[in-house]
């Protein structure tokens, strides 16, 4: 599926679990002919994210709302400013009001976060990666909120590439093992896949190197000093793509931009990340 696809299957599904059998509290003392307008209001600085969300959110409940954008995704957000309007049925805005907030709160924490990380690698080399340490059918989500802060979403899930991680490795045993049948794998599929290799010490980045040419397309180094990575990339010589990964934060990520490793791999940018505050509330005429 695409991104409105499964866009559409979440809000399908998040709407499900919250309304159940109806909104009763709105049913209960709302004509459903009645119109009203809402204002998104930001309550707390950062990035905002999850705009071009809401409006889809409110289309798929209502198809005749009518939705205006005052600011958009990736922009600086302060406390006491407008991000959107939006005119519907009051039935269709209470529906839609807290699936909103939960994902542009959510989202803008995580885009702010990414911002962050994305501005110490300012001037370098290096590039910034998500993972799949995600929230359960919020991934999409949340991989748009790194987007959208300036990180690059690593793969999607456990379809979109091969990964042979420690345990795939020690499983199969070894990493030359591994690598020979996930090639021979791949090219099986009816559109062969990428195939990027975790390794744990120097002796696993030689291995790669001695192995893996024409099979393997990045080298992961898991829990590398940054020493160790200059030590790495200097075997590797440029015949891989590269990552680091392994608790890799704000205060150290600069140093590891400077070995001019290609890629770092954050997976705080989502789950460490704290939701912003936000609130839509009736625009009464």
């Amino acid at each position: 599926m695409n991104f409105d696809e499964s866009l559409h299957l979440l809000v399908t599904q998040a709407i499900r679990e919250d309304v159940g059998d109806g909104d009763h509290s709105t049913l209960s003392c709302i004509p459903p002919e009645q119109f009203g307008k809402a204002l998104l209001k930001i309550k707390e600085a950062g990035i905002l994210a999850g705009v071009a969300v809401a409006e889809k959110i409110f289309q798929q409940l209502e198809p005749g709302s009518r939705f205006r954008a005052f600011k958009q995704d990736g922009e600086p957000m302060l406390p006491g400013e407008i991000a959107f309007e939006i005119e519907a049925t009051v039935h269709t805005i209470l529906k839609g009001e807290r699936l909103v907030l939960n994902c542009m709160q959510r989202m803008s924490g995580i885009a702010t976060t990414t911002r962050m990380y994305t501005q110490k690698l300012e001037g370098y080399h290096t590039r910034l990666l998500d993972t799949r340490k995600t929230t359960p059918n919020f991934r999409l989500l949340e991989k748009e909120a790194v987007r959208i802060g300036g990180g690059i979403n690593h793969r999607f899930g456990l379809y979109d590439m091969i990964m042979l991680k420690d345990n795939h490795i020690d499983y199969c045993g070894g990493i030359d093992k591994a690598i020979q049948k996930a090639h021979a794998y791949s090219l099986l599929l009816p559109h062969p896949l990428k195939i990027e290799v975790e390794t744990r010490t120097i002796q696993d980045v030689q291995t790669v190197c001695e192995t893996g040419k024409g099979k393997v397309f990045r080298i992961m180094l898991d829990n590398f000093t940054p020493d160790l990575i200059r030590e790495a990339l200097a075997i590797i010589g440029g015949a891989f793509e590269t990552e680091a990964s392994g608790g890799i934060n704000l205060d150290t990520i600069e140093a590891y931009a400077e070995t001019g490793v290609d890629f770092v791999s954050v997976g705080g940018l989502i789950h460490q990340s704290r939701s912003l505050d936000l609130s839509l509330k009736a625009a009464l005429t």
